[in-house]
């Protein structure tokens, strides 16, 4: 094959692959795009057959309505409340369990780690009751404590950084400890530090999944003043029918947070993919 065989060959290979990637992108794009199209249409438009790919007449001010109808504030901010609490008692926790299986050793650390990664395996709809009798028990029903408690404690967070914590050399801790240092100032000192693409990926996974968590805030709280954003939007479902493009207004809406926090983190996140990549391929 010629050299200019070879580089048509290239670029024919080149447009296919970026064609197949845009392909693959609109088609995930695609929901989104519906969403934020039935947000500015009226309802009845978001009912009418046949279905339109844009709306017929803009309603921008949906998005005002959708706000003022119901005390979105409030739901936005118990949400964000939630979500920021969950992710800081989440990565505070995954730290410090991450690096005591990372580097401390005590009798049955391996065995705690298995029993301690086995409860992934459990199927979280299964905690439900159980969570919410102990909740109970303790007088958290309608609580804030109640919703954050049970799910700040997970187990994917700790294995995460315990896998991060093992890359960093020990070196630099051994060096650490010769000048003194314990190992609580190790590890907020010299190992959190170096950790911050790991901490950072953690962070947007455990935030946009406890923003997004509807089943849970469901069940824990039984008024509407401490309704997250998930659950506030069921409201616009009432016995005179449901008002679908403020549904929609309002899910565009609760996008905004996890869309800023992805590209606060989006440099971090990308470090965190290079550096497990690297690892990898070791």
């Amino acid at each position: 094959m010629t050299t200019k065989s070879r580089t048509r060959f290239s670029l024919a290979l080149d447009i296919l692959n970026h064609g197949g990637l845009l392909i693959v992108a609109l088609i995930f794009l695609f929901p989104f795009f519906w969403m934020v199209t039935n947000a500015v249409r009226s309802n009845a438009e978001v009912m009418a057959y046949p279905v339109r790919i844009l709306p017929h007449v803009f309603e921008w001010d949906n998005f005002a309505k959708a706000w003022t109808q119901l005390p979105f504030g409030r739901f936005f901010f118990n949400s964000l409340f939630v979500a920021s609490s969950v992710t800081v008692i989440t990565v505070i926790v995954s730290c410090l369990s991450g690096y005591a299986f990372a580097r401390l050793k005590f009798p049955g650390r391996d065995a705690l780690l298995m029993a301690y990664l086995g409860t992934l395996m459990v199927p979280a709809i299964m905690l439900i009751i159980p969570l919410f009798l102990i909740v109970n028990s303790l007088g958290m029903v309608n609580t804030f404590q109640g919703v954050i408690l049970p799910v700040a404690f997970g187990t994917f967070g700790a294995f995460l950084m315990r896998q991060f914590f093992l890359s960093i050399p020990m070196e630099l801790e051994e060096a650490a400890r010769i000048d003194g240092a314990s190992r609580l100032r190790i590890l907020v000192s010299i190992i959190v530090p170096l950790s911050m693409p790991a901490i950072g990926l953690l962070s947007l996974f455990t935030f946009i999944g406890q923003w997004n968590n509807f089943l849970w805030p469901l069940i824990v709280m039984t008024g509407s003043d401490n309704a997250t954003l998930p659950v506030g939007l069921t409201y616009f479902q009432t016995q005179q029918g449901t008002q679908w493009n403020f549904i929609m207004a309002g899910a565009a809406l609760s996008m905004l947070p996890g869309v800023f926090l992805a590209i606060l983190l989006q440099k971090l996140i990308y470090n965190s993919i290079a550096l497990n990549a690297g690892m990898g391929g070791r």
